[in-house]
């Protein structure tokens, strides 16, 4: 979790929504640093866990400067609508692969859970349509174990 707080606070430094919150542990390292955090998740313990604390944020329903998708945006059909709510920034983590070969015989290869496998261009062109231009890169995740995992920030282009 200190990776993806240091990745983020490369870029920005401001109140964002972490969608997919798992454990809540970025939420509470982020604001363990004074950053304004706040998540939104579709699993019911995850609801829980931010409605307690009155850290629940719906980014369908609000647009918001800067979002977090840890592990998240290959699980979600339709990631465009949430974007489009997205003003600035636009933070990830997830597999990256070669080509098709490398998908299948990936432990991330997850038919039932994944709707989206993306090559680094892949993903770059198709924030590139949601209006988003990549800023950096980083494989600190491969590093630290993940395999495959690639962390990207994206910035809203100025139209």
């Amino acid at each position: 979790m200190q990776a993806r707080c240091n990745f983020v606070e490369q870029h920005y430094r401001g109140a964002l929504i972490d969608v997919g919150i798992g454990s809540g542990a970025f939420i509470e390292a982020r604001r363990s640093r004074r950053r304004t955090t706040y998540g939104y998740d579709v699993n019911p313990a995850g609801l829980a866990w931010l409605e307690q604390r009155m850290l629940l944020v719906d980014p369908h329903l609000v647009s918001f400067d800067a979002v977090t998708l840890w592990d998240v945006l290959e699980h979600i059909p339709d990631f465009q609508s949430l974007l489009a709510n997205v003003k600035d920034w636009v933070f990830t983590s997830l597999p990256i692969f070669r080509d098709a070969e490398h998908v299948l015989g990936s432990k991330h290869f997850k038919p039932d859970e994944h709707c989206w496998y993306f090559s680094r261009d892949g993903l770059v062109f198709a924030m590139k349509q949601c209006g988003f231009v990549l800023v950096s890169e980083s494989k600190v995740e491969t590093e630290l174990g993940r395999e495959d995992i690639g962390t990207f920030a994206f910035r809203r282009e100025w139209r």
